[in-house]
């Protein structure tokens, strides 16, 4: 059993947290922006809650953060209530954000400075993924460390995966949304042929899942996507902001991404038909809306 603490009780970090205590066994001190939250989740797990960072990220072994964007994570990391402030030499500081390479190599040189580990871990599943404690985590940080990290942030895990020094992780996220970008828009178009050609649709899935064009996307969206159910998963608004990150990263070292720039706006009328909460795999919504028109 581990100290940890937990910072960022979000859809994603909520039931992360949970795993921590409830399948590691490890003792979870938690904070969160909204108080009561942080209430909810001590009377549904147990543990203790804090009122500041600082104060959860206190004698802790492990301080995981889960929060909005780079400015939140500076947030919480930086100043006098910032879990820097706080850890002890020879803790371990975990951000679960998907955020920017840049932010993971300042806050990694910063923890170096106050003989604190740090491992970028950005994490892919949704908040199913985060609920069934099967998240996908691609970390960026040194060995020794990572090897420390691995067994409790498999706590919440199916695979845990080192990519390289610090600021990996989050680069890893940006393919990761890169490759999923593309395979919604794919998939959109794939149903939206099939339904405006005459062809069933199930039919039509049973065969080309089981070849070259099967893909998880195809394997968990293609019912609800079929029956234009959008109230689950990953939200449209958040796949903006990783891809924003991602065509900034792009733009800074010279990559061509022109499928996730374009697939970019597509998500952006998206958000002007309503659907800001919209799992990702509402493409398909708006290749239907020209139907209407």
């Amino acid at each position: 059993m581990a100290r940890t603490a937990f910072i960022g009780l979000g859809v994603m970090g909520f039931p992360m947290a949970g795993h921590l205590k409830q399948k590691g066994g490890h003792d979870v001190t938690v904070y969160n922006r909204t108080a009561n939250k942080a209430d909810e989740w001590v009377e549904t797990y147990g543990g203790s809650r804090a009122d500041t960072p600082a104060e959860a990220a206190r004698d802790a072994d492990f301080v995981f953060t889960c929060v909005g964007n780079d400015d939140d994570v500076r947030s919480v990391v930086f100043g006098d209530d910032g879990v820097l402030s706080a850890m002890s030499d020879g803790a371990i500081l975990i951000d679960n954000t998907t955020a920017s390479a840049m932010l993971a190599k300042e806050i990694g040189k910063a923890a170096e400075e106050k003989g604190v580990g740090f491992i970028d871990a950005p994490v892919s599943g949704g908040q199913a993924g985060a609920e069934n404690g099967v998240l996908t985590v691609m970390c960026g940080g040194d060995e020794a460390t990572f090897a420390t990290a691995k067994p409790v942030i498999e706590s919440y895990a199916k695979m845990v995966g080192l990519l390289g020094p610090t600021g990996s992780g989050q680069l890893a996220k940006m393919c990761n949304q890169t490759a999923i970008a593309g395979l919604v828009q794919g998939l959109s178009e794939a149903i939206h042929l099939a339904k405006k050609s005459g062809l069933d649709v199930e039919k039509l899935i049973e065969v080309i899942s089981q070849g070259a064009a099967g893909s998880w996307q195809m394997e968990n969206r293609y019912a609800t996507m079929n029956r234009g159910e959008f109230d689950h998963g990953f939200a449209v608004d958040w796949m903006r902001k990783d891809l924003a990150i991602v065509l900034q990263q792009a733009d800074e070292i010279g990559a061509s991404l022109p499928v996730t720039a374009l697939v970019d706006q597509f998500y952006k009328d998206v958000q002007r038909m309503g659907g800001k909460r919209w799992d990702t795999s509402s493409l398909i919504a708006r290749l239907e809306s020209f139907d209407q028109e």
